[in-house]
């Protein structure tokens, strides 16, 4: 349950978006990054695509350590 997936994307080493698993919707932290947020937020797939590396990538990497 502590375990959080963030995927962020960054232009000239500004954090533009983030999704992060517990907020569970991309957060734009500029211009653009407001504009990208919002569109990826209205897509169903991209959403559930990102909420299912929480399990695929992040629980299954968890045990490793």
């Amino acid at each position: 349950n502590d375990i959080e997936y963030i995927y962020s994307t960054y232009f000239n080493k500004i954090e533009d978006v983030r999704f992060s698993s517990k907020v569970g919707k991309f957060v734009g932290y500029t211009e653009p990054g407001l504009m990208y947020a919002k569109n990826w937020n209205k897509d169903p797939s991209e959403l559930a695509a990102r909420k299912a590396q929480k399990e695929t990538y992040c629980k299954h990497n968890v045990d490793i350590d």
